[in-house]
């Protein structure tokens, strides 16, 4: 069993962050087996180029995990581990779209300081 969602998330952040690890990346790809060559939210998110492109994957792919929990047998002894990867997919996905809203509002602040400062010392 394998936590695709997190893999495909930390190879995404990777790309978007630009860290340059090859030994993280192909632990992530290994991780990922065939699931990386495969279409879908969990390859796009591999190559994202921007947060909000790999929000967006990234919460595809957890609705594609739902769906299978959903359709997965009462009786199935992967079941309570699917159980255990969608909480802790729903709690990534709720830090990283902390983590993106706390850069918007460092964006939106560095407008409204730089505008102080000019109200403070005005452009010649």
């Amino acid at each position: 069993m394998a936590c695709h969602e997190i893999a495909g998330l930390r190879l995404g952040l990777m790309e978007v962050l630009g860290v340059k690890n090859e030994a993280e990346r192909q632990h992530e790809l290994a991780e990922l087996g065939t699931g990386a060559d495969q279409p879908g939210p969990i390859r796009s998110m591999c190559g994202a180029k921007d947060l909000a492109s790999l929000k967006q994957y990234y919460e595809s792919a957890v609705s594609a995990l739902e769906q299978r929990v959903a359709a997965t047998r009462p009786d199935d002894p992967k079941l309570p581990y699917l159980r255990t990867l969608i909480v802790l997919t729903k709690k990534v996905e709720l830090d990283l779209t902390h983590q993106i809203e706390g850069l918007m509002h460092l964006y939106r602040d560095l407008d409204e300081m730089h505008d102080f400062v000019h109200e403070i010392y005005p452009a010649e």
